[in-house]
């Protein structure tokens, strides 16, 4: 009889973290600041609440939610994200709270918070259902919880999807798109939340040719940066032809050595139950 054996997510935990400290992720954040604001936005925080953004990296949600007026906590298990987003509030004289702290585990009093964000960040954690769980345990009855998510039809799950098929994932991990399906996030919020409100949106990336989006990506996004580390030169020009290749069947722009991708991303904001 087979014996199902349930996923180490200590392991796989411990690989993400690796993986995002790896390359320099503030600089793909720098190509994505209009997903955070937008979700700010959508969120409607009111000037003087408490905001904490999970998974916050360099702070592009968190910044904005300080733009807003909000007292705002920006959080990450990856200390060296939050370097940046710490250079980023200085430089631009905003006032937020850095704090290292793991999505599936928050050192915050429940209800403490009344709003909770995340923008392309609470998605890659390796236990969903048990972030879903800290999520709704720090935001307040009533409160509201804004989410960004990339979907699972989108540009970037094709892009997870082509570094897969040379650089399989830790076994047992669930797809980070999961939280970009309407279905699949209502379901891992559950109870906690009186309401929903989905909108499906595009973000575009803009780089001068397909070989810059991917020499951009493989020297600064974590997952990219680690799978050609892991090949050995035949497989780096592989996996770097697939992407080419993926790019520029994805690109919208046709008179143009220029590319524009179009980026599919869920932006769900939620009401928790009281």
């Amino acid at each position: 009889m087979a014996v199902s054996t349930a996923p180490d997510l200590a392991a796989i935990k411990a690989k993400q973290r690796a993986t995002w400290a790896s390359g320099d992720y503030s600089a793909v954040a720098t190509t994505l600041p209009l997903i955070s604001e937008r979700l700010v936005d959508a969120a409607d925080l009111h000037a003087g609440w408490r905001v904490l953004d999970i998974a916050g990296g360099s702070g592009n949600a968190a910044l904005a939610a300080a733009r807003a007026g909000c007292e705002v906590v920006c959080s990450d298990y990856v200390p060296e994200l939050l370097i940046r987003a710490r250079e980023r509030a200085q430089v631009e004289r905003l006032s937020i709270e850095i704090r290292e702290a793991d999505a599936e585990n928050l050192p915050f009093e429940d209800a403490s918070f009344d709003a909770v964000l995340s923008a392309i960040g609470v998605m890659f954690t390796a236990d969903h259902e048990q972030a879903a769980s800290e999520l709704l345990r720090v935001c307040r009855p009533g409160g509201t919880i804004a989410l960004a998510s990339w979907t699972p039809d989108s540009f970037v799950a094709e892009m997870f999807r082509a570094v897969a098929a040379h650089v399989p994932p830790p076994a047992g991990a669930a797809a980070p798109t999961r939280w970009g399906s309407k279905e699949e996030l209502t379901s891992l919020l559950g109870d906690g939340i009186s309401m929903i409100a989905h909108e499906r949106l595009i973000h575009t990336f803009r780089f001068r040719s397909a070989d810059h989006f991917v020499d951009f990506f493989r020297n600064n996004y974590g997952p990219t940066h680690r799978a050609f580390a892991a090949l050995d030169p035949e497989g780096q020009e592989e996996l770097r032809a697939d992407l080419v290749a993926l790019v520029e069947r994805s690109n919208r722009l046709t008179s143009a050595r220029a590319v524009a991708i179009p980026g599919a991303y869920l932006e769900s904001v939620a009401i928790r139950a009281e």
